[in-house]
């Protein structure tokens, strides 16, 4: 068998044509970048307290006494707001006390009514600091924090101090103290 110079030729030149197709190929693709987000949703601020409290659960106090108190129960902040660094105030305000018809002798008046946070306790970044209310004639701040960052809880358990003044009458006195916080 023979084989020509043209065969030879065109056998060649296929050869070079698949080397230079192999060659030159596809090109490659470069790297696909997706950008990706996701939301944290903040859920507020809020405060929980117990719903009623019995100054004299320890027993009465007698009449004539100057002053009586008692622990109001645990209070306690959550912040889920999710912020950087910020901060929030608990305050409380309380009603007059009264009983029977609540007449002048019937009546301990909000400013005999006093508030010791005592010991804050939380999780979180935030310093939070108690303040005592001599009188909760105003509303007035009791607890404060600083530096929340993210979620944050803290809880007290505060004594009422009050005052009883003289010429009080006997009999169960009712009250509110309202929490808030900003």
């Amino acid at each position: 068998m023979r084989t020509t110079h043209r065969t030879k030729l065109l056998t060649a030149t296929a050869a070079a044509v698949g080397m230079v197709a192999l060659a030159a190929g596809p090109a490659l693709a470069g790297p696909g970048d997706t950008t990706t987000t996701f939301t944290l949703a903040g859920n507020g601020l809020s405060v929980s307290v117990p719903s009623t409290a019995n100054l004299s659960s320890v027993g009465s106090t007698a009449i004539g006494a100057t002053s009586l108190s008692g622990s109001l129960g645990s209070i306690s902040v959550t912040d889920n707001r999710g912020g950087l660094a910020v901060t929030w105030t608990a305050t409380v305000a309380s009603t007059d006390f009264t009983t029977g018809a609540a007449s002048t002798h019937e009546t301990i008046t909000k400013t005999n009514v006093g508030y010791t946070p005592g010991t804050v306790t939380g999780t979180g970044i935030g310093v939070a600091v108690g303040t005592v209310a001599p009188s909760l004639a105003t509303s007035v701040p009791v607890v404060a924090a600083t530096g929340v960052t993210g979620a944050e809880s803290a809880s007290w358990s505060p004594t009422v101090t009050v005052t009883v003044p003289t010429g009080s009458v006997a009999g169960t006195y009712t009250g509110t103290l309202t929490h808030s916080v900003a």
